[in-house]
């Protein structure tokens, strides 16, 4: 691609000046502007919807930064979109840039939208993300088959053309061969057009050799093309440049008539659509995303764009201060010797200059110490990126888009592409909004942000959120838009027509907790109004059973929220007392797997009623003493499986309603030889399994575990196999530390039989007796650690005093 006077001649001869280009091509992008500079055309003519003529102008805008993405969406159905995204390096944004600053037209001459959008639903594949650039290979990128063998006609399947001519020239990687022969080549002044033309030539012989790729909607969009050419050439004469994808070029070149142009155009499918710019990111135009004309390194392809020269050197700065900032030791050395490796790399390998391969070889070997770990980063982190592209804000937007943008800026929540960790503390009121809005977005199915584990308090007044914005969340925000112009009205108007649809009652009842999180008291009561209905004619226990934790948590927001939950304490109550009478039946003649479930739903239960019970509402003190009631039913009926009667034993034993001895004596009628080895097994993994704390139990009571190891060194050989897994399955899930404490007992021997492990017990770290004082001396600890309270200055003085 040296250039010729012949080859000038022929790209700035008779006819319009065409540009052929790879998509997000940072040479080809430097080649666009080096040429209009020469050529001075008098309109700019760009590969892209013509709907989107109107929003050219926002280019020019100082708030509007590349990435961004053209964005078309059906009026009627906005979730079916399309994208075509620009970075700074592309092509396209050049040619948009350089048009505006010289005061020339320009216009897209692309297949319009409206045929586009309806095309997808037509053939079943509209699904957002799928436009024109995003699915076409044949421009040089996105995932292609196997081409075809010369002089085979038409192929069947879309090809590479990258890879067949770096194939052709003896390269094993395409990206390789295009960085050396375009990337990595100065634009002079003598030959600016000369690139253009001589890969004009190698398009055209791709194409005569495998033809259009087989795919219609290639010919379709040519055709439009050349009908927009021909018009602005008719308006301009010769001062016509078009910006396309290399592969339209010997289509765009080849004459053809007016009449079968249109007679391909003729019947298109058509579907009314809106367009705006939308933020884009260098993550999501690398093809790993998905995206079919992505490019593997937008990162490093935006910095060869950007950096005014030496650009080895400044990206080796560049990683050294990313690797700094991860409290890497790198220094100025580090980044002097990586680039001679850099270069030495690239001469030993026959190349112009050192290229990604090159650059990110000599990091590994020199910053990294040659560990992929921090390599990775530098990966994720430069050679793809996380840039988010801004939009103005007079560019065109759904009221809901705007409102949501309003919140954003009065929340100081600013949309980034980084994944980032946000602590909310909800007694402060703009937290507290902050929250709301997170949560009335996921309703809406905007998943901004991801609820995460609070790592500081337990208190329902703590939220942590894992906040990414990507570029389809302004699809999700257009297609939420048919609910309401506010985040507010949206919201409500979504949550009542879930209710209403809602198939199962924990859905409803999942439903209210999201309400209440959200702050919509309007959409509450049609919520409320369901989840009765729903609650009085559902006879399934373990559905009711599996509905309850969620509506006894949602009781929980008031406090902290200010929200009125008096209606669903009293639906909450009614649904306990339904799960109340229905469960002791519902528990007998249960398989192994759905005793399993039963028991998860007797564990949430009791959670449930522990909350219930210390309500504020009136009339729900007694629900603990009724459930009380249930527990020891289910612990008494020989048809209840064994799994479910050793943790209605346990649950009792922890709230202090059956005393140690009579925990004991049921344990011993349990594991007697009457009983079956494998029942006996299942009621010791449901009083001492399931993670509940059972090991500890077991460590500080000596009469249980003695009965749990008299039972298991008496049961027969031949049942020994089959209580094997439930045992396994049940002391497995100990934490390392209570295993072999419980292993140096068994080792010991049984104790005094003095019952809970204390006095005399003999182990390391127990005394004669409890020291109060000791004891006392931890409780403001725990206190700050849970929460409980606001922590004064005289913890610190307590502590001092039990240290000293």
């Amino acid at each position: 691609m040296t250039g010729s006077e012949e080859a000038v001649g022929r790209a700035a001869g008779a006819g319009p000046l065409l540009l052929g280009v790879r998509h997000h091509g940072p040479g080809s992008a430097r080649a666009v502007r080096a040429a209009l500079e020469e050529a001075r055309p008098r309109v700019v003519l760009i590969e892209g919807p013509p709907e989107a003529d109107a929003l050219i102008p926002l280019a020019a805008d100082e708030e509007m930064r590349p990435p961004v993405a053209l964005l078309a969406h059906a009026v009627d159905e906005p979730g079916r979109s399309a994208f075509w995204p620009l970075a700074g390096f592309s092509p396209e944004w050049v040619a948009i840039r350089w048009a505006l600053e010289h005061d020339v037209p320009a216009r897209f001459i692309d297949l319009p939208a409206t045929h586009t959008l309806a095309w997808g639903r037509q053939e079943e594949a509209g699904v957002e993300g799928d436009s024109p650039l995003d699915a076409e290979t044949a421009d040089g990128e996105g995932d292609s088959g196997p081409a075809p063998e010369p002089g085979s006609g038409p192929a069947d399947v879309r090809i590479d053309p990258l890879g067949v001519l770096a194939d052709t020239a003896g390269y094993d990687d395409p990206e390789r061969w295009w960085e050396d022969v375009v990337e990595h080549r100065g634009v002079g002044k003598v030959d600016a057009l000369a690139p253009f033309t001589v890969l004009e030539e190698a398009m055209e012989a791709l194409r005569e050799t495998y033809g259009s790729g087989g795919h219609d909607r290639d010919l379709v969009r040519e055709a439009y093309m050349r009908l927009q050419v021909r018009a602005a050439q008719r308006e301009f004469e010769d001062g016509v440049a078009v910006v396309c994808g290399a592969w339209h070029v010997p289509a765009l070149r080849r004459k053809t008539t007016v009449a079968a142009d249109k007679a391909l155009l003729k019947g298109l499918p058509k579907v009314k659509t809106d367009m705006t710019w939308v933020p884009w990111t260098h993550r999501r135009l690398s093809r790993v995303s998905g995206y079919g004309a992505g490019i593997d390194s937008p990162g490093w392809y935006g910095h060869l764009f950007s950096a005014p020269d030496r650009p080895v050197e400044r990206w080796m700065a560049k990683v050294a201060g990313l690797l700094r900032a991860e409290d890497r030791l790198v220094s100025s050395a580090h980044v002097i010797e990586a680039v001679r490796l850099a270069e030495t790399l690239a001469a030993m390998r026959g190349r112009p200059l050192p290229g990604l391969s090159e650059t990110t070889d000599a990091v590994r070997a020199v910053m990294c110490e040659g560990s992929d770990v921090p390599l990775a980063l530098v990966r994720d982190r430069l050679v793809v990126g996380d840039v988010l592209g801004e939009v103005p804000p007079t560019a065109p937007a759904v009221p809901l888009q705007r409102d949501l943008a309003r919140l954003q800026r009065r929340l100081r929540l600013k949309p980034e592409a980084l994944e980032r960790e946000l602590e909310l503390d909800l007694r402060k009121e703009t937290d507290a909004a902050r929250s709301r809005l997170l949560h009335r977005l996921r309703l809406l199915g905007v998943a901004w942000g991801e609820p995460a584990a609070s790592r500081g308090s337990t208190g329902t007044f703590r939220e942590t959120w894992r906040l990414r914005w990507e570029p389809e969340l302004s699809v999700r925000v257009a297609e939420a838009g048919v609910w309401g112009t506010t985040v507010l009205s949206a919201a409500t108007a979504k949550a009542e027509a879930d209710a209403v649809t809602a198939q199962g009652l924990a859905d409803v009842t999942a439903l209210a907790e999201r309400c209440l999180l959200a702050e919509l008291p309007d959409a509450l009561p049609t919520v409320m109004r369901i989840l009765a209905d729903r609650a009085a004619l559902d006879a399934d226990v373990g559905r009711l059973a599996e509905a309850l934790p969620a509506l006894v948590r949602s009781l929980r927001y008031g406090d902290v929220r200010g929200t009125d939950t008096g209606a669903l304490g009293e639906v909450a109550a009614g649904l306990a007392e339904r799960v109340f009478v229905g469960l002791p039946p519902a528990c007998a003649a249960l398989d192994a797997d759905g005793a399993e479930e039963m028991r998860r739903h007797v564990d949430a239960v009791h959670g449930a009623v522990g909350l219930l019970g210390d309500a504020p509402a009136a009339g729900q003190g007694h629900l603990r003493a009724r459930w009380q009631s249930v527990l020891r039913v289910l612990c008494g009926r020989d048809t209840v499986p064994g799994v479910i009667r050793g943790r209605s034993v346990r649950l009792l034993l922890d709230d202090g309603e059956l005393a140690q001895d009579e925990a004991a004596r049921l344990m011993g009628l349990v594991l007697s030889p009457g009983t079956p080895p494998p029942d006996a097994a299942a009621w010791i993994e449901g009083f001492v399994g399931g993670g509940s704390g059972g090991g500890m139990l077991l460590v500080h009571d000596e009469r249980l575990l003695g009965l749990v190891d008299a039972w298991l060194t008496g049961v027969p050989a031949e049942a020994f196999t089959d209580v094997l897994p439930l045992l396994r399955r049940t002391f497995s899930a100990y934490e390392p530390g209570v295993r072999r404490t419980l292993g140096e007992l068994v080792r010991r021997g049984p104790g005094d039989g003095s019952g809970a492990t204390g006095a005399g017990s003999g182990i390391p770290g127990f005394a004669a007796e409890l020291d109060p004082v000791r004891a006392d001396a931890v409780v403001p600890v725990l206190r700050l650690l849970l929460g409980l309270d606001e922590v004064t200055g005289h913890i610190g003085d307590e502590l001092a005093g039990v240290t000293g």
